[in-house]
């Protein structure tokens, strides 16, 4: 399945990527309040030295001196107390949202003996979109352990950061894109005892558009491809919980937060703050998106579709396969099925018997490039 396909499960169209690197969506066209944008949380926040991050043993790579700061440094205490004061009167007034850079966390918090599950939030930059011919560049991974009642992550947070040489150029679009080239990564190679140790820990792993990181890490690591996946692009319905996109910039601006993106570790600690959030049941998406990886996706075919109902399936979210000359959806639960079944019957094939092809994927195999379990059902 395209890069495509994967990214329109829940009706986000992915925007076209007419160079060699993950795509970058235009900015949504809804009219926006003016937003002011402020480096700073808290005063007592800026004059805190930095956390240190917290490693895997055995103990990663380090990155080259080459890579730049996760985050720009900050002005003078006087200058922050200025902008904060500014920022508390500017949020104040109706018509001016206020976002603050996103501040990456390395702690969460005591542990209470309470019942966890670990979790590895995870991003890739990658030399072009094809995981059969194209190479991982950055791999960062961020482990955490999540409460089982609360959704909310406990606990230090291991990092893991490393570049790694390609063994060709790196396209001018992707360096245009994440800032990386090539005397960043040359001899650079990412530690897979490490990378192994880290993963094998892990209950889930999540990534954002995980149909694109998967392949990528499975080819070059395969303790990826022994653990259970959930994407938190395509396991959440962003648009029912009232996003207007489901780019994780947008996700990270609706609650405050900016931050510069197209670098694997900022991109991780905002993902990792984004599903720390609530959503509308009161749940956070980290809960959502563990709970989620024990159900089975399907991915259904309406097979022998008449002609005359393609814009009924167009408008219900199917997407044309070309190749297989096929309308079909992705479905993340049993009850979804049924449900599109019954539809299928009544408005597709006229209460006529027809039967669809299925391709059952568990989280084993979801979101990656092996195919899942094929059969047929009579709706």
């Amino acid at each position: 399945m395209s890069k495509t396909d994967q990214m329109s499960f829940f009706g986000f169209e992915a925007e076209p990527a007419p160079a060699p690197a993950k795509s970058v969506k235009a900015k949504t066209g809804r009219t926006a309040v003016p937003t002011v944008k402020l480096p700073d949380l808290t005063l007592s926040e800026l004059t805190q030295p930095a956390p240190a991050v917290v490693s895997p043993s055995p103990a990663p790579q380090a990155l080259t001196a080459h890579a730049p700061p996760v985050l720009p440094a900050h002005g003078a205490p006087e200058q922050a107390s200025d902008a904060e004061a500014m920022a508390q009167t500017l949020s104040q007034h109706p018509d001016y949202r206020v976002l603050r850079r996103l501040q990456p966390r390395t702690d969460y918090g005591p542990l209470n003996g309470q019942t966890t599950r670990r979790v590895i939030v995870l991003d890739t930059e990658t030399t072009g979109l094809d995981a059969l011919n194209e190479k991982v560049i950055e791999l960062a991974m961020l482990s955490v352990l999540v409460d089982s009642a609360t959704g909310q992550p406990v606990g230090p947070v291991t990092l893991y950061e490393s570049f790694e040489d390609p063994g060709k150029p790196i396209p001018p679009q992707i360096t245009e894109i994440t800032g990386i080239d090539d005397s960043m990564v040359q001899g650079q190679r990412i530690d897979d005892a490490a990378v192994t140790a880290l993963v094998e820990q892990a209950d889930l792993i999540v990534a954002h558009n995980a149909g694109f990181d998967r392949p990528f890490v499975e080819a070059r690591w395969p303790v990826f491809a022994r653990k259970a996946w959930n994407c938190s692009f395509a396991g959440i319905d962003w648009k029912k919980e009232g996003s207007g996109s489901a780019k994780l910039e947008f996700l990270a601006s609706e609650r405050g937060w900016f931050y510069d993106a197209h670098r694997a570790q900022v991109d991780c600690h905002a993902l990792l703050q984004v599903l720390s959030s609530l959503l509308a049941d009161g749940q956070t998406g980290l809960s959502r998106l563990l709970n989620g990886a024990g159900q089975t996706r399907y991915k259904l075919r309406a097979t022998g579709a008449p002609f005359e109902a393609k814009d009924k399936l167009k408008s219900r979210g199917y997407r044309w396969d070309g190749e297989g000359r096929v309308w079909w959806c992705s479905l993340a639960s049993d009850d979804l099925l049924a449900s599109e079944c019954t539809w299928l019957r009544a408005e597709v094939y006229g209460q006529r018997s027809a039967r669809v092809q299925l391709e059952a994927m568990d989280s084993l195999v979801q979101f990656s490039s092996r195919a899942g379990i094929l059969s047929e059902k009579s709706v």
